[in-house]
């Protein structure tokens, strides 16, 4: 049973192996030293935003695509499992609890436990295997029961086993359930029912249940190989593998991957033929399997016992190196006879059925070129030409050092060869290739040539030019042309002539160029600066069968697709990733078939397939990943898990003091396996214009900044050159306590003490001055005004003076007047008593009556003098109006009162009065008593003090 068994296994892989891919896919492995947690990892899932999160021995990993983190358990117990909700929550399982981790307010992923919801009978956990997340329910699953969750958190029911739950699986939002004794169970409307005919599964451990139809899944055990589950019926699918099976994935492609025990990975296609095995003799640090998850890329995680391997399937890309069989170099390659020969610096390799490539025989050293002419497998060699007839390369004697093979033009059995030191023909006679001679008149290292429609032979010298050489008719001599920029060349150096589409181009260090025969110059070919630039220095190119063109320039290699209308589209970022792997000696580009080629590589080849060329990266956003501020002790603020949440709110801008603003930003892209080629751009803005230039660092400082609100902003590019979606941080940084606000109240306030104490000081200096100014102004002003009073005192007393000079004159004027009117009155009456007297001696009658008329004429003259009037207005000039005054008050006044009260004025005498009024002294009296009666004076009122007091 033994012998059938291995057999069987034998067959397997024998007709397994022939429908393999050739060659291995990138892949890189992570040791536990370099993402610092436990050797083993559970289960592995990934983020919308790209960042992958790991269930390991120490906790959970997060990875971000350029740096790990690791969150621990409170008990710091094993994670068995995490999964990832529509909204970014992580929920994990492991030793004795279950939760879910989510970022505090700087952004750090904390734990969040949810046993404590559980019923006081099941919070003694132990341990907690899986979690997974349908529609509606969050399922925590441990050995003797299953926990159902609401999506609020909130524990709902259990489900309690009869014996033990062995094992968990998740299929189309469908729980799968093993359990021992019992077999195969689904969750259905909080009930486990039984799958019919399942017992088989009751005895073995299943390690994986895959949908491969709607009524179709395939039933992975540990030990009994693979079985299909068909309409309630359960048939082998697939034999025993070597090693036990651990765990199972259904590819996006359709693929089954399949991880053992310690025998690798296995890569299957739905009718279970193997298309890839992976093992550590073939690509894998480690032959244990725990874990596979496959991300939004199309890579696949696989977890082993000990570290992590990302592997690159959904790339167009396989790797031949050691894994593959052969070493070294890679220089040429050539399907031939259905096999794969490969040329190194080391020889020439065969790979056929076996993925394990062979050594030929006596091919040991440097191989340029492998080239079918006549069925013959020819090796251009270090050591001279070779023949390879089964697995053995034979010498063709010959000269030593040649380049290349083609066949002569027109001559088909001739044999047109590079050397070291010029062309040599070989010649194909009765089935065996041998020597002919050296072609006399050319001695240069010819590594390159080309022929073209009329013979002509083409050879590009490293650093010396174009040269053309034309045989004569004897096939022994060359007449030798050689061109350099005189001819229009750019340059002698870096120039190669290549067969395109049936011509001739030359490639330059200033693009591609195509000879004009008729002008015998070269000129720049316009075909191809639609996909190249006018100063793109191209080192290899090469036509496949299908015409697709495929490149190797300075900084881009790629394949120029054709069309079916004759144009191409370039294709060139996914090549990216080829460049610095490439052999930088002798590039070199082998067409196989149709759609493929083989890129010498500096280890072995690189296979690329353009028919599986559909390869989408992922856009995953740019990440900031931390925020510090610098020092002495750098100070985390902000730990970038705030943004990994969708529904996550963002946060407000945070707050950092003027003293400490020195700010470290870490960013970061999830793109896997592209750490070394990611590139980044950063902006402050508030500090800065815009974006400054590309680098390849992630992080970006800034230190000192001022008091103001800023925006960090930051985008990155990945190795295929595509623009990341930017992401942004806001943060304010205060102003130092004396630029505050609370600062600048104080300053406010001190200006207005200060302002009314200054006020207040220059107030009473202010007043003080102006009591000052008062004082002496008040001297002045008295000053003045004594002056004013003293010149006003003189201007009076001269006005007054002049008053009395004026009213002494008046008062003679009016003295004499009156002195002249009782002087006349006096006089008169002298002459009128004189009169009466002559009248009362004469006896005349006549004569008395004449002196009678005189005297009445004298009478008439005293009564009626005219003189009164100029008298009264001398007199009011004189008296200040009194004559006015004192008849507007006594109005019951006679005109001969009047005049007494002017004369008693004057202070006349009783008997200077009479004779003004030519009246007796007796009739002044009179006249005064009965003034005194019409003023109302008393007898002890003197009349003539009141008169002049008025």
């Amino acid at each position: 049973m033994k012998k059938v068994y291995f057999l069987l296994v034998f067959l397997f892989f024998q007709v397994s192996i022939i429908a393999q891919d050739i060659g291995l896919p990138f892949s890189k492995y992570y040791s536990s030293q370099e993402y610092q947690g436990g050797i083993q990892n559970y289960a592995i899932t990934q983020s919308t935003k790209g960042l992958i999160y790991i269930a390991n021995n120490y906790g959970l990993l997060e990875y971000d695509g350029t740096t790990w983190r690791r969150y621990a358990l409170p008990s710091g117990t094993k994670l068995r499992h995490v999964q990832l909700d529509e909204d970014g929550q992580i929920y994990v399982t492991g030793q004795g609890d279950f939760g879910y981790f989510t970022p505090n307010r700087i952004g750090q992923l904390e734990f969040q436990s949810l046993k404590n919801k559980l019923p006081e009978a099941f919070k003694n956990l132990e341990e907690v295997w899986k979690v997974y997340i349908t529609s509606e329910e969050i399922l925590f699953c441990t050995t003797r029961q299953i926990f159902v969750f609401d999506k609020k958190q909130n524990y709902r029911y259990d489900l309690t086993s009869k014996s033990a739950f062995e094992s968990f699986h998740f299929q189309n939002g469908q729980l799968y359930v093993n359990e021992v004794s019992s077999g195969l169970y689904t969750l259905q409307n909080g009930q486990l029912v039984s799958i019919s005919n399942s017992e088989l599964f009751s005895d073995h451990l299943v390690t994986g249940v895959l949908q491969l139809s709607s009524n179709q899944q395939i039933v992975l055990t540990r030990d009994a190989g693979v079985f299909e589950l068909q309409s309630q019926e359960v048939k082998k699918w697939k034999d025993n593998f070597q090693s036990a099976i651990n765990t199972a994935l259904r590819l996006k492609n359709g693929n089954i991957a399949i991880g053992t025990q310690s025998n690798g990975l296995y890569i299957l296609s739905e009718r279970g033929a193997t298309l890839l095995y992976l093992n550590n003799n073939n690509g894998l640090n480690n032959n244990s399997v725990v874990s596979l998850f496959e991300d939004l890329s199309g890579n696949l995680w696989i977890g082993h016992n000990n570290g992590l391997t990302l592997v690159e399937l959904s790339k167009p890309f396989r790797k031949i190196n050691q894994f593959s069989g052969l070493t070294g170099t890679g220089y040429h390659a050539i399907l031939y006879d259905d096999k794969t020969y490969f040329g190194t610096n080391n020889g020439v390799y065969v790979q056929n059925s076996d993925p394990k490539a062979k050594f030929i025989e006596n091919s040991t050293g440097q191989v340029y070129q492998l080239k079918s002419i006549e069925n013959h497998l020819l090796v251009a060699h270090n050591d001279g030409a070779f023949v390879i007839k089964g697995n053995q390369a034979n010498k063709i004697e010959g000269p030593t050092g040649i380049w290349n093979f083609q066949r002569l033009k027109n001559h088909p059995n001739l044999i047109l060869v590079g050397g070291y030191n010029g062309i040599y023909l070989y010649e194909i006679n009765h089935g065996e290739v041998r020597f002919l001679r050296q072609i006399k008149g050319f001695s240069e290292s010819s590594r390159i040539i080309e022929q073209d429609d009329k013979g002509n032979i083409w050879v590009a010298h490293g650093y010396k030019g174009i040269y053309k050489l034309q045989l004569d008719q004897s096939l022994e001599s060359v007449n030798m042309t050689a061109f350099g920029p005189e001819s229009g060349l750019p340059t002698n150096t870096l120039n190669n002539v290549w067969k395109l589409g049936n011509r001739l181009i030359f490639t330059t260090q200033a693009g591609i160029f195509k000879f004009n025969d008729s002008d015998q110059l070269f000129e720049r070919d316009p075909f191809f600066l639609n996909y190249f630039g006018a100063g793109d220095v191209i080192h290899y190119m090469q036509e496949d069968q299908l015409g697709n063109i495929y490149f190797i320039a300075e900084h881009e290699a790629g394949v120029l697709e054709k069309k079916v209308d004759g144009s191409f589209i370039k294709h060139h970022q996914l090549f990216n990733q080829l460049l610095p792997l490439l052999n930088d000696d002798l590039q070199n580009i082998a067409a196989t078939r149709g759609n493929e080629v083989l890129f010498a590589a500096n280890e072995g080849f690189i296979h690329f397939s353009l028919n599986q060329n559909t390869y989408q990266p992922n856009e995953f956003p740019t990440l900031l990943r931390s925020v510090f501020i610098t020092g002495a002790v750098d100070s985390l603020i902000f730990d970038g898990n705030a943004y990994s949440i969708p529904n996550q709110g963002k946060q407000e801008a945070i707050k950092i003091p003027y003293q400490k603003a020195n700010i470290r930003f870490e960013s970061s892209n999830p793109t896997p396996n592209n750490e070394k080629d990611l590139e980044f751009q950063f902006w402050l803005e508030g500090l800065e214009p815009g974006y400054g230039e590309w680098i390849e660092k992630r992080e970006k400082a800034y230190t000192n900044l001022r008091e103001g609100k800023y925006t960090f902003h930051v985008r990155s590019r990945n190795l295929y050159g595509e623009l990341a979606e930017e992401t942004s941080w806001d943060f304010e940084v205060l102003p130092p306590w004396y630029r505050s606000q609370v600062a600048y109240g104080v300053y406010f306030l001190m200006l207005c003490i200060f302002g009314f104490t200054g006020y207040l000081t220059i107030e009473k200096k202010y007043q003080k001055r102006a009591r000052q100014l008062k004082s002496a102004s008040r001297k002045v002003i008295e000053a003045k005004d004594s002056e004013l009073r003293s010149s006003q005192e003189e201007l009076e007393r001269l006005k007054n003076e002049k008053l009395k000079q004026e009213i002494q004159l008046k008062d003679k004027e009016l003295a004499s007047a009156t002195m002249h009117l009782i002087t006349k009155n006096g006089f008169i009456d002298h002459v009128k008593g004189n009169l009466t007297g002559i009248i009362k001696k004469s006896k005349n009658q006549e004569v008395k009556n004449e002196i009678q008329k005189v005297i009445k004429n004298i009478e008439k003259n005293i009564a009626e003098d005219e003189d009164w009037e100029q008298f009264e207005i001398h007199f009011d000039q004189v008296h200040g109006d009194f004559m006015s005054r004192f008849k507007k008050i006594h109005e019951n006044l006679s005109p001969q009162e009047i005049k007494l009260s002017a004369y008693l004025r004057m202070n006349l005498s009783t008997k200077e009065i009479a004779y003004l009024m030519n009246i007796s002294v007796r009739g002044v009296e009179i006249a005064r008593y009965r003034l005194r009666k019409k003023l109302n004076l008393t007898r002890e009122d003197n009349l003539q003090e009141f008169i002049l007091k008025f």
